[in-house]
């Protein structure tokens, strides 16, 4: 699966690594107040001083570059720690109020204590990332810096939430956290789906319009986007759809939008929305249980689609989409079907930090 390039750190490092350049990886695993970067945020530092990445939009990336270079001189893995009170963070330029601690890991570096990662691991955390597969990495900051590779399983609910985090029952394990890239599969090239598209590409996502009618899904309606003319559950077939994607039907028609429901509510989508009044899901609802779908199944889809905002416009009711995909995203309590949904306030990703 494809990467955005700035989203590339480990591969970098392991490039840099693999041309004889040395590198270094920097992951904020702390963060309080008004930090510029989240945790789970990484930057990867080449012997050479090349950087990709970042872990405060610019603030302390001089100082983590100095430790990175001493990091791989001695192979010894290092967290630092920059605050507005801290004289070299201020010197620096962290003026935001808020405190981070860095993680600074050598790439296969073997002096010192051997506290750098292995070539081995690292390739294969790259390896799992372009096969979009969810992936962490758990370390071990006390007693040798282990690290080891896990599945969704083995923390589910940080993948669930996208947060990387250390463990509260085990102060010292940093579980990072690598999610496939979140997509869109917009099924039906209707008016609302051009401003949806604008949108979710703003947002992070990579989106595919998908419509047989090669009028609507045309180049001059949707210029640069990509585009699929094939029918939907054929479609989606060849997009594949995991735990990091949203499938959206807005085209009205049965012949088309009820097949991409078929494929999507059988699949790991955190998001499936349908365009339709209540009357018109109820009408779609019987035709998935007639063709053999459950009614836990049937209960997977949002529909009417979007949060309930009012909205009128294609613009506006792109909004609301958006609004709700991004709750099921961040928030799966509130999924259709999931345990909590409905409740009054869903638990907040913060909790798990």
């Amino acid at each position: 699966m494809a990467l955005s390039e700035h989203d590339r750190i480990p591969e970098h490092a392991l490039a840099w690594h693999r041309a004889g350049k040395r590198a270094a990886l920097a992951t904020v695993v702390q963060t309080w107040g008004s930090a510029p970067r989240p945790v789970g945020a990484q930057l990867a530092i080449s012997g050479e001083a090349e950087i990709m990445g970042s872990v405060s939009g610019g603030c302390v990336e001089s100082a983590v570059v100095v430790e990175a270079m001493e990091a791989m001189e001695d192979g010894r893995g290092r967290i630092l720690e920059f605050g507005v009170s801290d004289e070299e963070a201020f010197a620096v330029g962290l003026a935001c109020g808020g405190t981070i601690r860095v993680m600074v890991e050598p790439v296969g570096a073997d002096g010192g204590r051997g506290e750098g990662w292995e070539e081995a691991t690292l390739a294969a955390l790259c390896e799992a990332r372009a096969a979009g597969e969810a992936v962490g990495v758990i370390t071990e900051t006390e007693g040798g810096w282990a690290r080891r590779l896990v599945g969704y399983e083995a923390a589910a609910e940080r993948f669930d939430a996208d947060r990387s985090g250390f463990e509260p029952e085990h102060p010292g394990r940093f579980v990072a956290v690598h999610n496939p890239p979140l997509r869109l599969a917009i099924v039906g090239a209707a008016h609302i789906a051009q401003p949806l598209t604008l949108m979710a590409k703003a947002t992070g996502y990579a989106v595919s319009v998908i419509d047989p009618r090669e009028a609507f899904a045309s180049e001059a309606r949707f210029p640069g986007e990509r585009l699929s003319h094939d029918w939907p559950d054929t479609a989606l077939a060849a997009h594949g759809i995991d735990l990091r994607t949203a499938v959206v039907t807005l085209s009205h028609d049965p012949k088309i939008d009820d097949p991409a429901l078929a494929a999507a509510i059988r699949s790991p989508a955190f998001y499936i929305g349908a365009l339709g009044s209540t009357r018109t899901h109820a009408r779609r609802a019987e035709r998935l249980a007639s063709a053999g779908f459950s009614a836990a199944e049937i209960a997977r889809i949002d529909a009417p689609i979007g949060a309930d905002i009012g909205a009128r416009s294609p613009a506006e009711i792109a909004v609301s989409v958006m609004a709700e995909m991004t709750e099921r995203l961040r928030r799966p309590a509130t999924r259709p079907g999931a345990a909590g949904a409905g409740d009054a306030a869903a638990e907040p990703a913060e909790a798990l930090s």
